[in-house]
C-alpha cells in the first residue's frame, strides 16, 4: 500500500471517528435490530411454512433415498451432474471432497490474499463477476435438483443440458472474466458486466429448456400423521391389519384361534399390565420389528421383512396400545370409525364399509393370506373374489355368506362339515357394525355416498 493511499484511509478514519459512531450503543443497537428481524422471520417461517412432514429415519429401510436440506441441494445436483461425466464420474472423491475443499480453502485465504482497499464496484469487477455467476449457478442447480439427469427412456440429454447450465457455462464465464480483466484493463468492468449477463441468460435458458422438455416424475405424496390423535388412529389401523388376527381387537387373546400354524397356541394378553408396565416402548418396538420366533411371532420390521413396517409405523402401533390399554395414559378424544347411521340412512362402501373392513377384516382377507382367496381390500374384491364367487355377497340377499358368518352362523358343507367359520375367528363384531353390513347388502351395496343418499332404509 503506497503512502498516498495510506494517508487517504487515515483521513477517512479520522472523519468517521469525529462523526461519533460508537460500539455502544450504536453498533449494539443495529445488531439487536437485525437479530430481532431474523428472530421474527424464523417465527413466521415456523408458523406458516413449518417443517416438511416425513417419518423418522429408518436404517433398515433400504428403499429410502436420502436428500439434503434445501441449502445443500446445489451441491447435491452438482454431484449428480459430475457423475454423468464418462471418465471423471467414477472418481467420486474429486467432486465430493477435492472441489468443495478447494472452494472452502479459497474463501478462507481470500481475506489474506485480497488486500485491496478499493470498494467501488467498477474497481471490483472481476471478483463481483465471479461471485455473481457462482450464486446464479447455485440458484439454478438448486432448482434443477428436482429434475432428472436421465430421461425415462434412458436419454442423457437432460443431464447434458443441466451440465451446460450449471457447470460448463460458469467455467467459461470465469475464464472469460479473467482474460477480460487482464487484457482490457480500464474497459474491463463493462465487458465483464455484459459477459456475465450473457452467461447468466444462457444458464437460465439451458436450465428452463431441460425443465420444459424433461419434467420431474411426480411421486405420490404420502401423508404422515403428526398429531397424537392421528398417530393413534394410524396405529390402530396398522394393528388391525398386522396384529388383530392373533391378538384380537383389544389385545386380550390368550389362545390363538383360526390362524394356520398357530391354532391353539397360548400367548400372553398384550393389553395386560404384565406387558404394558414391564415392557418399555424401545423394547416393544424391538419385539414388533424382530418378532419372537419361539412364540411363533414373525418379524414385522423392514430389517427382516422388506414388505414390513417402518420404524415410524411401529411407533404408531405402540402409541395406539399405550393410549388404548395402558391406564397410565389418558386417551384423547378420537372421532368414530365411521359416521353413525341415522334411522333411515343407507351406508356406502366409501364412507362406512371401507373403514370397517380396514379395521376388522383386512388382517385375514388380503393377498398373501389363506382366506379361500376372498379378499376385501377393494370394492370389486368384496363383491366378486373368493372360491365361492358371488355367493359371498349377493345384493338384497340376507343369506349371503358374509352376513351369516359375521352373525355367528358358519357355512356348512352338504356333509355337515364346516366350510367357512364365523368371522372374525378371534371375537365378535359389535351389533352396530353388523347392522351397517346388513343394511349395505340388502340395499344393493352402494359404492359412493351419492348412491347411498338416493336410497332409504327400510326400502319402501
Amino acid at each position: 500500500m503506497n503512502p498516498e493511499t495510506r494517508q487517504k484511509i487515515h483521513e477517512k478514519y479520522e472523519r468517521e471517528l469525529q462523526r461519533g459512531e460508537r460500539f455502544w450503543p450504536d453498533s449494539i443497537f443495529k445488531d439487536a435490530i437485525m437479530a430481532l428481524a431474523i428472530f421474527i422471520l424464523l417465527i413466521l417461517l415456523a408458523t406458516f411454512a413449518g417443517v416438511h412432514d416425513s417419518p423418522k429415519a429408518d436404517p433398515s429401510d433400504t428403499s429410502y433415498v436420502p436428500r439434503p436440506e434445501w441449502y445443500f441441494l446445489f451441491l447435491f445436483k452438482f454431484l449428480a451432474l459430475y457423475a454423468q461425466i464418462p471418465v471423471l464420474g467414477k472418481i467420486e472423491w474429486i467432486a465430493t471432497a477435492l472441489i468443495p475443499g478447494l472452494a472452502l480453502g479459497v474463501l478462507t485465504v481470500l481475506p489474506f490474499v485480497d488486500k485491496s482497499p478499493r470498494r467501488y464496484y467498477a474497481k471490483r469487477a472481476l471478483p463481483l463477476g465471479i461471485m455473481g455467476i457462482l450464486v446464479w449457478g447455485m440458484l439454478w442447480l438448486t432448482i434443477l435438483a428436482e429434475y432428472p439427469t436421465v430421461a425415462s427412456d434412458g436419454s442423457r440429454v437432460p443431464g447434458i443440458l443441466q451440465a451446460i447450465a450449471g457447470i460448463l457455462l460458469p467455467l467459461l464465464a470465469y475464464t472469460a472474466f479473467a482474460v477480460i480483466a487482464y487484457t482490457l484493463k480500464e474497459r474491463a468492468p463493462r465487458a465483464i458486466l455484459f459477459t456475465g449477463l450473457g452467461a447468466g441468460a444462457l444458464m437460465a435458458g439451458f436450465s428452463l429448456l431441460s425443465m420444459a422438455l424433461y419434467p420431474p416424475s411426480h411421486k405420490e405424496t404420502v401423508e404422515h400423521p403428526t398429531g397424537l390423535v392421528d398417530q393413534i388412529v394410524a396405529g390402530q389401523d396398522l394393528y388391525s391389519i398386522h396384529c388383530l388376527e392373533c391378538h384380537g381387537e383389544d389385545g386380550s387373546i390368550t389362545v390363538i384361534q383360526g390362524v394356520p400354524g398357530l391354532e391353539g397356541k397360548v400367548i400372553s394378553p398384550i393389553n395386560s399390565r404384565d406387558v404394558l408396565y414391564t415392557v418399555n416402548d424401545a423394547s416393544m418396538a424391538q419385539i414388533i420389528a424382530y418378532g419372537r420366533p419361539d412364540s411363533g411371532m414373525p418379524p414385522f420390521g423392514k430389517a427382516y421383512n422388506p414388505e414390513g413396517l417402518t420404524r415410524a409405523e411401529i411407533d404408531y402401533i405402540i402409541a395406539f396400545m399405550r393410549y388404548s390399554w395402558d391406564d397410565r395414559y389418558e386417551k384423547p378424544e378420537i372421532k368414530p370409525l365411521y359416521p353413525p347411521l341415522g334411522a333411515y340412512e343407507v351406508p356406502s362402501y366409501e364412507v362406512h364399509i371401507a373403514p370397517i373392513v380396514k379395521r376388522y377384516c383386512l388382517s385375514c382377507h388380503r393377498p398373501g393370506k389363506d382366506s379361500n382367496d376372498y379378499f376385501m381390500d377393494t370394492y370389486e374384491n368384496i363383491l366378486h373374489s373368493g372360491d365361492n364367487g358371488d355367493r359371498n355377497v349377493l345384493a338384497g340377499d340376507e343369506t349371503s355368506f358374509l352376513l351369516q358368518v359375521i352373525q355367528g352362523q358358519p357355512i356348512l358343507n352338504p356333509d355337515g362339515s364346516e366350510e367357512i367359520g364365523v368371522m372374525p375367528p378371534s371375537g365378535t363384531l359389535k351389533p352396530e357394525v353388523i347392522e351397517v353390513f346388513h343394511r349395505w347388502v340388502l340395499m344393493g351395496m352402494p359404492r359412493t355416498a351419492e348412491e347411498a343418499a338416493r336410497l332409504t332404509w327400510p326400502a319402501p
